[in-house]
């Protein structure tokens, strides 16, 4: 190539030579231009003045030689040898590394065009031809090109997240896949693969949902499949979220509810056990004995004991919700509720350290200033009566437990474990318990924690927040009798008794009911919703 060019130009690259080199400079070939081909050349390199002065006619280049752009050019030269301290007694060769123009410590031309410029002006010759380079040149891109394919090739076998929905039928689900697929809660950077997981009955409504979860153009979503097969459930799952399952027989005594959930627990806790992922995450979610199957699945899962966790921030979003209506306030305002026991049923919502944030009142302070919830409610009947009135009634009826909020709930949950929860805020979650706080071990009982590094970290060492003995005592009875029950160890629910003799659930309790796998009502306690106030 660079003997065409200098064939082509031979006259005017004679007259070139003869000032140039007399003068003691050497210009860049024109193929070797470092920049834009733009004035001055301490910015942009001498490729770009070589190449115009080739293309000059031969009758014109010598007045342009003795103008002052060779004197330019010549001290420029001086200048930058002088700052670098280079030395040269001909013409000094200046190589420069193209750092941002791709391969860090790169000669400019490459080592092909170094060899020739070398032996053009200073007589060093290779006894590697051009001809053998060109061959070496495109074996070294047949092997940058194949390894490149390897590289293809191992990214595809890198396993997304594998993301399992059990009851995919169920509204929530439908709910739950667009914030999983937004990277909202396991990160902008990490793929995910979904599997909708339910009965055969339900194929035909999962396949419909899986062409729906593809309209979704998300980027961050790998695959979407249904799966129908026992055999095949949970294979290499890194998350299982279980969603309330249908109960396919009516049931017409709590006993006989609290064991339907025992077969499929036992089955999730055996597949899980046999095909999921060794750290794989399970999260219990929904409105109806959250407890209880998360207790099941402990039970018949127990080398991911730990992994297991019950979905508490619904009933949390709730309190908030109904406290940020009496303070005419947002409930993302409002942080550090405790939900203590069973999820959804005798639960005690514990308001002794809530605080509210950005509240308008005669005290004002920064974004980060809070104030009690309790010093600012002064209607302490409120608190003690409609407050539990309302709470008890939505976890009665569970109707404003819908999809969106089981949803959202099981995101920011999950969200939380792999990210962290915010610093310095309390978050209710179902977890078993180790005997934290009194609480019987074996049960899953809702508690204050906080996220970090991947997991959940029990607070025990909260101030002020010892529970009565009585409240501890009627909840932790209830979960422990639903276990024993389920499992057949007792055959009646006796209500915890107080002190007066009077019963804590009435026997009529009105017993979960699901059309078309949703579980519309829940058990309830006259217990439950009862708050705690200093």
């Amino acid at each position: 190539m660079f003997e065409l060019y200098l064939e082509s130009n031979k006259e005017s690259l004679n007259i070139l030579k003869q000032e140039s080199i007399l003068n003691g400079f050497a210009p860049c070939p024109p193929w070797r231009r470092t920049g834009n081909d733009h004035w001055p050349p301490e910015k942009h390199g001498r490729g770009f003045y070589y190449n115009m002065l080739l293309y000059l006619p031969s009758s014109l280049l010598r007045e342009f030689l003795k103008s002052g752009l060779l004197f330019y050019l010549q001290e420029w030269l001086k200048d930058l040898c002088e700052k670098n301290k280079w030395s040269h007694e001909d013409s000094p060769i200046i190589w420069r590394e193209l750092l941002d123009r791709g391969g860090k410590g790169l000669l400019l031309g490459g080592y092909n065009e170094f060899l020739e410029h070398a032996q053009l002006y200073y007589g060093v010759t290779s006894s590697m031809t051009t001809e053998l380079m060109k061959v070496i040149a495109q074996e070294n891109l047949g092997s940058h090109i194949e390894k490149e394919l390897e590289k293809e090739a191992l990214k595809s076998l890198i396993d997304p997240l594998q993301v399992w929905i059990t009851s995919a039928s169920a509204p929530a689900c439908y709910n739950l896949i667009p914030i999983l697929t937004s990277g909202e809660v396991f990160g902008m950077h990490t793929e995910i693969s979904i599997t909708l997981f339910d009965n055969k009955q339900a194929e035909e409504h999962l396949k419909i949902l899986e062409t729906e979860t593809w309209d979704l153009v998300s980027p961050l979503l790998r695959s979407v499949s249904v799966c129908t097969s026992v055999e095949e459930a949970f294979r290499q799952a890194h998350v299982v979220i279980i969603l309330d399952d249908p109960t396919d027989r009516e049931v017409y005594t709590l006993e006989d509810c609290l064991r339907s959930r025992v077969p499929l627990c036992r089955l999730y806790g055996y597949l899980i056990e046999k095909n999921a992922h060794d750290s794989v995450r399970v999260l219990v979610g929904g409105k109806t004995f959250v407890n209880l199957k998360a207790a099941l699945l402990t039970r018949y899962a127990p080398s991911i004991a730990h992994n297991i966790i019950a979905v508490a921030l619904g009933v949390e979003g709730e309190a908030k919700a109904a406290l940020a209506r009496k303070l005419k306030t947002t409930p993302s305002c409002i942080k550090d509720v405790i939900i203590w026991g069973n999820i959804s049923g005798n639960s005690y919502v514990d308001l002794r350290k809530a605080k509210v944030y950005r509240y308008e009142s005669a005290i004002w302070g920064p974004p980060h200033f809070s104030r009690p919830v309790l010093s600012l409610i002064f209607d302490s009947e409120w608190v003690n009566e409609d407050f539990v009135a309302t709470l008890k009634q939505l976890s009665t009826t569970g109707k404003q437990f819908g999809g969106i909020l089981a949803a959202h709930s099981i995101a920011t949950t999950l969200k939380y474990w792999y990210h962290g929860s915010p610093p310095e805020e309390i978050v209710s979650l179902g977890v078993l318990s180790e005997g934290q706080f009194g609480i019987p071990e074996g049960i899953v009982f809702s508690m204050p924690v906080k996220f970090e590094n991947g997991t959940w970290v029990v607070l025990t060492d909260l101030e002020d927040i010892e529970i009565s003995e009585e409240i501890m005592t009627s909840m932790t009875s209830d979960l422990v009798q639903e276990k024993l029950v389920a499992l057949g160890d007792l055959i009646n629910f006796q209500p915890y008794q107080s002190e007066n003799g009077s019963a804590e659930m009435d026997e009529k309790t009105t017993l979960p009911t699901t059309n078309d796998n949703q579980e519309n009502q829940r058990v309830s306690d006259g217990s439950e919703g009862k708050t705690g106030e200093q």
